[in-house]
């Protein structure tokens, strides 16, 4: 069973693993409740399917939220009365830009009131997201299971990692001023461009899941479905992608029960090809007037958008630097062409 996400490239399409999705409902902000773990179980064991484990991913791609900690209890609780294995993917705990911090399972684990047989708790991690290091492929597995670490040790050389990038790696990470100088830098980063990413979004009448990590939005394009479908989520998603320009993800390819949410990726891009992106959703919601919604939110008085003006005038307010969220450090992205 996995929670909110895509799974099915790196699992299914290889082992023919079968992922049921936890369905999570945006009237409790897409929380994994423990009604809901119990319906997939059912779900499941009514398909003649042997349930195997729980897979979670926290901070969550693509909600952009953590888990609290009484949901990570009530999910130790679960995964041990059922005796399946929980497997966290935390490859974005370092991305946490807000309140409520990051928990890591490790210290659920730990806590009294929990009991657990740890042999059913194993933790994946990269410095893909953290510390932008994708190309590198370095990818870590912890678990309390002694067997399943013997296994990944053994499987581990069929993708070994070069003695070069391991000698790069541990004198990076041997250098905690510069770690701890590089992750406070990125957090501050996101939360810029979170910031100002949802507020170009509401000044539209697009809203958002409020996240807190990861560098993803959830956006709420339900208001602009012809009908509530998955049909007229995708046809909606093919306007977006092939007339707006735009590379958002639909919602049904993260198993999502409700049509209409997209992911965003709003770290990926450089400040001139945000601005571009911002600029062609504004323009799509303009030829949409019945999902406008009045421009009556309260901003800061320095950010000057006019819906009056030219469009070639809103592209100099997009590029004032009164509004401008730092530069970041990350290349421009390949999947908006800013000057197409």
């Amino acid at each position: 069973m996995t929670s909110l996400c895509r799974f099915d490239r790196d699992l299914k399409w290889r082992t023919g693993v079968e992922l049921v999705p936890v369905n999570c409902e945006s009237c409790n902000n897409f929380k994994i409740t423990t009604d809901a773990l119990e319906a997939a179980y059912v779900k499941v064991q009514e398909a003649n399917l042997r349930v195997k484990g729980l897979l979670i991913t926290n901070p969550s791609n693509p909600l952009g939220t953590v888990l609290d900690r009484d949901t990570l209890k009530s999910m130790v609780r679960f995964i041990n009365d059922k005796n399946i294995h929980l497997i966290g993917d935390e490859i974005y705990a370092a991305t946490v830009f807000m309140e409520p911090e990051f928990v890591s399972i490790s210290e659920i684990i730990e806590e009294e009131d929990v009991e657990c047989n740890r042999d059913l708790i194993h933790i994946v991690y990269s410095l893909s997201k953290d510390m932008g290091f994708p190309g590198f492929r370095v990818g870590i597995v912890y678990s309390y299971n002694d067997s399943v670490v013997s296994c990944a040790r053994k499987m581990s050389s069929f993708g070994l990692v070069s003695s070069q990038t391991q000698h790069l790696i541990a004198s990076m990470l041997s250098d905690d001023e510069f770690v701890d100088n590089f992750i406070t830098e990125s957090k501050k980063l996101l939360f810029n461009r979170h910031k100002y990413f949802t507020w170009s979004l509401s000044q539209v009448g697009i809203g958002c899941l409020k996240g807190n990590a990861g560098l993803f939005i959830w956006m709420d394009l339900r208001k602009l479905l012809k009908e509530e479908t998955f049909a007229a989520e995708m046809e909606l998603w093919r306007v977006i992608t092939n007339e707006v320009k735009l590379n958002v993800s639909p919602g049904s390819s993260f198993h999502c029960q409700e049509p209409g949410w997209f992911r965003v990726c709003f770290a990926n891009m450089d400040d001139y090809t945000m601005k571009v992106a911002l600029l062609r959703i504004r323009t799509f919601m303009l030829k949409n007037n019945e999902a406008m919604v009045p421009l009556k939110l309260c901003r800061p008085s320095s950010l000057k958008l006019s819906l009056s003006r030219s469009l070639s005038r809103r592209m100099d307010d997009f590029m004032s630097p009164g509004i401008m969220s730092p530069h970041s450090p990350l290349p421009q992205s390949p999947l908006v062409q800013a000057r197409t």
